[in-house]
């Protein structure tokens, strides 16, 4: 096919093909084509497997092939068997898996063929040399990898040719292909076991013969045969099964590095030709069963290991939406809008939705200007898009219910099963689960950034750090590799002078009884186990640190509103001011209101104030002006810790606490807000700017009810022996009573966010170590301030990135449930690591003195390495 035609994609030429041909090979198309997404298009593909194939160059990134191919024919050549890594610094193609933070370039990948922690150390520090690279962390159990570096100075296909050059598989993570390529590994792991298994049986099998032969006085060419057959059968063994201990300790020694496979690849190797050597020159013994039994028992213990570590992390890679490839977009719409717009918007796409259904079939493209058939991939979707979502469909992305009602469950982010029904207007969290009629949403934020977006960024970057004890077991079991390679050179001299035929025999004993596997295993595996426990019981571990510091907290700080309290208030009641204010003031303002309520007047202010802001008083005002007509706001300004102040018809208003809303006036005490006259938990107050001074127009007064679990988990972390505080931006009194009721027996009311911080330091000046449970924006500071911080999950996005955990059922139940199993973890990272070391000091004497053959010396360590598994595994219980 080389009738083809050039077309412009991004100021690029692209090699499309005639209409009505396939877009891969150029063949003729079918009267019903297959389709790929290809550069942003749907392209017509002749069969399945042209579709296939494009579908494979797609989703590993390569789709830069079609854009450097120069014709189209079925014996086009694919680009390097998918390999050119340099399509991955195509703008669109990074666009699909490299995201921004802090000025830097961020990527979560997959990694292929990690063996032990010191892989995981080898690619760090190779990494970490390239100029541009801030970070590299690698994650053993889940076999992922977090990087952050400067694009402009490092382009990332250098990042995965310097991986690939070391030993190592990267490709951009995708819960689907890096499921498939566990999978890949876990089958290839299981063909080589299945290899050495058969090896094993035979080599043991011909060895008994040997070895009765030695008594019974075997003939010399028997007993030879069975020496070659025995090497022919320990061969495949060798080869193939012994391959990934070769390989990975061949990077490492490239690197310049030791890992743990080197000192086994050093034992595998010198028993095999130290066999085949006694074999072709007919003197000495043959170990071929001892070869294979070697491999085979170590490989038993890696395929037994990994499998429990895909087992152990499977709960954190669930928190991942695999998101369905094309959603329905019916228009865009601004998404700042009034209540009166916000109706009208709900009412024109409710009419067109109902009618696109009850005709079944396509409205005309020019009704409304609405094209109901734009199908569009998650990718790119934009905010302020109206989408449907289908009924069993999951939500790909935070935003607002135009439809009158739905039913969702958040069992993927919450754990709960249970259905929430949501109401117009209410929002919606990317990664629910549409489990009731289709309806219409309006995107509040692109799918990466959503809710589910930012909690599978935070969990990438918990497995992804490390602890500082876990850096000390690394640090520690490099160290023991280093000390076994010497102890068993020495091992060897000491021997090959007292008995030359046993000096082989005691090194590789040496070498594979005292291997640290257990070692590096001790803490990953307890931390990976004990954060995926958490996650079921809704704490979610976003940092690597969490769980260790959780174990040492000595004191517990928590915010009030929305922490201890639901953080839903309701609107009770308004207070008007306005006539009790002094002469001095303008009393004219009743004019103004052309004979509209004052309570309706101030509470479309107040509600025009908060448009926009995601504080729980911001929607219990918000929800009230409901079908109110709201002015529109200039200048509008959110002071931290006070309120927020805009320009209404050129006047200044605030909204907020009475201190921030009457700039500290002392002459306006007499018209403080007071909770008990309405039975209310919180106040804001509305004021307006005149001349010098602010004039109060209005109390609003709200009812907060504190969290039902929250009275017995304040009641067990006492019984626990630590010490709680409260830590409010409230002045009012409420907060005192909050705290009666639940027992607490500090509270700090009335606090900045720098006050809040201040508190946090003195107890860290006395050596004390504190967690800080809050949410919302105000909380951000201290939260990042203090030794480990939660915050509630679906709060502002600042807060969520500055706390180290977060509690994703909306339940405090969680803050106990996280303090008991990070003791727990504690406990048995302890255990694991006596363990892991006792095992390893204990059989280095009897090894080194040749009381331990090399087969059982591979048994010892790999159950000693499965001890440690199966001990962390006690954490999912």
């Amino acid at each position: 096919m080389s009738d083809t035609f050039r077309t412009t994609y991004q100021n690029t030429e692209l090699v499309v093909p005639p209409d009505g041909h396939c877009f891969h090979c150029g063949d003729p198309l079918p009267k019903q084509p297959f389709f790929t997404l290809i550069l942003g298009e749907q392209r017509a593909m002749c069969c399945l497997g042209c579709q296939l194939a494009s579908q494979s160059i797609v989703e590993a990134g390569l789709e830069q092939y079609y854009l450097d191919r120069s014709e189209i024919n079925r014996t086009a050549s694919l680009p390097d068997s998918l390999h050119q890594l340099q399509a991955y610094d195509h703008d669109d193609i990074k666009s699909q898996f490299v995201y921004g933070q802090d000025g830097h370039d961020v990527a979560e990948l997959s990694i292929s063929n990690l063996r032990c922690s010191a892989c995981a150390w080898l690619i760090e520090t190779q990494l970490g040399r390239l100029d541009g690279m801030k970070q590299c962390q690698v994650n053993l159990t889940n076999q992922r990898m977090r990087v952050i570096w400067d694009d402009k100075k490092l382009p990332i296909s250098q990042i995965l040719s310097k991986i690939q050059a070391i030993g190592y598989n990267a490709k951009p993570y995708r819960q689907d292909t890096h499921e498939a390529m566990l999978r890949r590994d876990n089958r290839r792991m299981l063909f080589q076991l299945g290899i050495s298994a058969l090896g094993t049986m035979q080599a043991m099998m011909f060895a008994v013969g040997l070895y009765f032969g030695e008594y019974a006085g075997m003939n010399g060419n028997d007993r030879e045969f069975l020496r070659w057959v025995s090497l022919f059968v320990s061969i495949p063994v060798f080869l193939i099964s012994g391959l990934p201990f070769f390989q990975s300790a061949f990077s490492a020694v490239k690197a310049r590095q030791v890992n743990m496979d080197v000192p086994i690849s050093i034992a595998i190797t010198i028993t095999f030709f130290a066999s085949l050597y006694a074999t072709m020159t007919h003197t000495g013994e043959t170990y071929y069963d001892s070869v294979s039994m070697l491999i085979f028992f170590l490989l038993a213990g890696k395929y037994v290991e990994h499998n429990a570590r895909i087992k152990a992390s499977s709960l954190a890679n669930d928190l991942v939406v695999v998101e369905p490839i094309l959603v329905e977009k019916l228009g865009q719409e601004n998404v700042q809008n009034s209540p009166q717009e916000f109706a009208t918007l709900c009412e024109k796409y409710q009419t067109i939705f109902a009618n696109h259904f009850a005709k079944d079939s396509t409205l005309d493209n020019t009704t409304d200007n609405i094209n109901l058939e734009n199908w569009v991939s998650a990718q790119n979707l934009q905010v302020g898009d109206i989408i449907r979502i289908d009924a069993g469909s999951s939500v790909i992305a935070d935003g607002v219910l135009l439809s009158n009602h739905a039913a969702v469950s958040q069992s993927l982010l919450t754990g709960e099963s249970d259905l929430i029904v949501k109401n117009q207007g209410d929002s919606l969290v990317g990664g629910s689960q549409n489990d009731s009629q289709p309806f219409l949403m309006q995107v509040t934020a692109l799918p990466q950034d959503s809710q589910i977006g930012v909690i599978d960024r935070l969990v990438n970057r918990s497995l992804s750090e490390k602890p500082q004890i876990a850096l000390r077991a690394d640090r520690l079991a490099r160290w023991f590799i280093a000390r076994v390679l010497v102890i068993a050179s020495v091992v060897f001299v000491s021997w090959y002078m007292i008995n030359p035929s046993h000096a082989i025999w005691a090194t590789v004993a040496v070498l594979v009884a005292t291997c640290p596997c257990a070692l590096s295993l001790a803490t990953p595996i307890a931390l990976t186990v004990s954060t995926n426990r958490l996650a079921s019981l809704g704490f979610l571990a976003t940092r690597g640190h969490t769980i260790t510091t959780l174990s040492e907290i000595t004191h517990i700080a928590f915010d009030k509103t929305g922490t201890l309290t639901y953080g839903q208030p309701n609107l009770l009641a308004i207070d008007v001011i306005n006539d009790n204010i002094d002469k001095n003031f303008d009393k004219n303002i009743d004019k103004k209101l052309h004979n509209q309520n004052l309570q309706n007047h101030y509470l479309a202010i107040a509600g025009s104030l908060e448009i926009g802001s995601r504080h729980p008083i911001a929607h219990a005002l918000l929800t009230a002006t409901r079908q109110m007509h709201l002015p529109i706001t200039q200048d509008l300004q959110h002071i931290v810790g006070g309120g927020v102040q805009a320009i209404i018809d050129n006047q200044t208003y605030r909204l907020g606490h009475f201190a921030f809303a009457t700039d500290n006036n002392p002459n306006l005490t007499d018209f403080l807000p007071n909770n008990d006259n309405f039975q209310a938990s919180n106040h804001v107050t509305l004021s307006v700017k005149k001349g010098e001074n602010w004039q109060i127009l209005a109390h609003f007064y709200f009812h907060d009810k504190i969290r039902e679990e929250a009275f017995e988990t304040v009641k067990n972390l006492k019984n626990q022996g630590l010490k709680l505080l409260i830590l409010t931006g409230d002045p009012s009194d409420q907060a005192n009573k909050v705290a009666k009721q639940l027992g607490i027996d500090t509270v700090y009311k009335g606090l900045t966010p720098d006050q809040k911080v201040a508190h946090i330091e003195a107890l860290q000046n006395a050596n004390h170590i504190v967690q800080m449970v809050g949410d919302g924006i105000n909380d951000a500071p201290v939260l990042a301030k203090a030794n480990v911080s939660t915050a509630m999950a679906g709060v502002a996005d600042l807060a969520q990135v500055s706390s180290d955990s977060l509690i994703l059922n909306g339940k405090i139940q969680a803050v106990l449930d996280g303090y008991r199993v990070a003791k727990k973890t504690d406990k048995i990272i302890a255990q694991n690591f006596r363990w892991a070391l006792g095992y390893n000091i204990a059989v280095l004497l009897p090894s080194a003195f040749g009381y331990v053959p090399p087969w059982l010396a591979a048994i010892g360590m790999s159950l000693s390495s499965l001890f440690v598994v199966l001990n962390a595994l006690r954490l999912k219980r």
